[in-house]
């Protein structure tokens, strides 16, 4: 049978043709395929900080009531997995010097699974399933720090990981994965707890329900730790190491070009000794730590985690009854995901700065508007209006963005050191905003969502002041603004 087609109609033409486009942006699609393991990493983290939400109240009945003690520990179990963040967010510093990137992120994924089985069975070993005890309620804590111990780790690391491995130009947008998997992981706990709830008495779920919520997690951390085997080190990580053979070949792969490879190969060997006399967290001065404090500082300050952690509670505080406050949550939920999208897409068109600056703008018109609102004791649409307002203005600036900076302003020589500091602050400031929300609450609404509408001005002007763009230029290339 003839083929009368054209040539471009031609079936054995378009293979070809596919095959030949699938060869010129093979290297294209093999950074898309680490940074999707490694992503991993933040999906996880999105889970195991989300998963307490639907296991609280049962192990609240379990045993905290059960041994008859109070709100405060009840409060510090659901929240001990921030202990082990920060704790996490110090050391990754000095496991992904000495042992590198990838079995540092290894080391993560471990500590999710062993968190995951231990935290659902904290009986194991020393003590009898179906008897509360303090030990029990001791080692089901130390789980979660365990946990929380890896969030820190992944949450250091893994930006780290895809912004050293990443080419310049696509570097904004592969790192705002990351925050997009950090959403994912929480929608997607949110759905397995409400999976194993659903259709089940309360009972049953204080029986053995909690327990099937906080074991789901090893399922995600097993399937991390088995897809890093699969995934290379990061050049600029084998180059400290005098690994530079290895580190040209993965530099190739990655830049599909021996000529590009050896042109980034030379500037981060050359990086590298130009600070290989000192190499202490303020060789390229104390400017650059603290723009990464304070990028970190101000993600949490804004009091994003507040409307995350406590929407249901906002939304009924502000005049919707319990289902009306789920279904706004929902809604909340859905425009995080389509915001972070809208980053990932302009991250690398429009440039660090100008998001993050009109990310401020956004959150700060969001908070003074329900300030506005809660001092009048105005409710209903309209808070629903601004709260979704705010949220969706963090979701496309600094929700994803914080984290490219993260991975990009640290010059090689000090860049775990530092992220480790940036991350730790992360979290402390983390636990601060969410500890200190339900006592400003309670002094006065305006007063609380005002303070964050402050704290998004702020975060404005700092950008504006401090924050260099960063957009399109290579790791190598930042570094000489700090030397400057």
């Amino acid at each position: 049978m003839e083929w009368r087609g054209g040539k471009e109609q031609d079936p054995y033409f378009v293979s070809i043709l596919l095959l030949k486009t699938m060869r010129q942006y093979r290297h294209v699609l093999y950074v898309a395929a680490i940074t999707l393991v490694v992503t991993l990493g933040g999906l996880l983290f999105g889970y195991d900080t989300a998963v307490i939400s639907g296991a609280e109240q049962a192990i609240e009945v379990y045993l905290i009531d059960s041994l008859g003690l109070g709100s405060f520990a009840h409060g510090l179990t659901v929240s001990s997995a921030l202990i082990g963040c920060i704790v996490g967010g110090i050391i990754s510093g000095f496991f992904s010097n000495r042992i590198g990137r990838k079995n540092t992120l290894l080391l993560a994924a471990v500590l999710f699974v062993l968190s995951a089985l231990g935290s659902a069975y904290p009986e194991f070993l020393f003590f009898n399933v179906g008897e509360p005890t303090f030990g029990v309620l001791i080692m089901l804590n130390l789980y979660r720090i365990l946990g929380g111990i890896g969030i820190g780790l992944a949450s250091a690391t893994a930006p780290t990981y895809i912004g050293e491995i990443a080419p310049a130009h696509i570097r904004g947008r592969l790192v705002s994965w990351y925050q997009f998997a950090i959403i994912f992981g929480q929608l997607v706990v949110y759905i397995v707890n409400w999976s194993i709830a659903n259709g089940r008495s309360f009972e049953w779920i204080v029986d053995r329900g909690w327990r099937y919520m906080l074991a789901s997690g090893a399922i995600p951390a097993l399937l991390f730790f088995l897809l890093l085997f699969l995934v290379p080190e990061t050049p600029r990580f084998l180059v400290s190491r005098k690994d530079d053979q290895r580190a040209f070949n993965i530099l190739e792969k990655i830049n599909g070009s021996r000529e590009k490879a050896k042109e980034i190969l030379e500037d981060i060997q050359l990086s590298l000794r130009q600070k290989e006399a000192t190499g202490h967290l303020f060789s390229y001065g104390k400017t650059v730590v603290i723009v990464g404090i304070l990028l970190s500082v101000f993600q949490q300050f804004v009091g994003i985690n507040v409307a995350l952690y406590y929407a249901p509670r906002i939304f009924e505080s502000l005049g919707a009854g319990k289902n009306a406050s789920m279904l706004q949550t929902v809604v909340m939920g859905l425009v995080n995901v389509v915001f972070t999208i809208v980053a990932i897409q302009t991250v690398d068109r429009w440039g660090r700065k100008p998001l993050l600056i009109s990310g401020s703008v956004g959150m700060a018109v969001g908070m003074f508007g329900v300030a506005t609102l809660a001092h009048y004791n105005i409710f209903g649409l309209w808070t629903l209006f601004f709260i979704v307002f705010y949220t969706a203005s963090f979701m496309m600036s600094w929700g994803p963005i914080t984290w490219v900076l993260l991975s990009e302003i640290f010059p090689n020589k000090i860049r775990g050191q530092a992220m480790a500091i940036a991350v730790a602050a992360q979290w402390a400031a983390n636990f601060f905003i969410s500890s200190t929300y339900p006592s400003m609450i309670e002094f006065s609404g305006a007063f609380t969502y005002g303070f964050y509408g402050v704290m998004s001005v702020l975060s404005a002007i700092f950008v504006l002041k401090m924050v260099p763009e960063t957009k399109g230029k290579t790791l190598e290339e930042l570094e000489k603004l700090w030397i400057k």
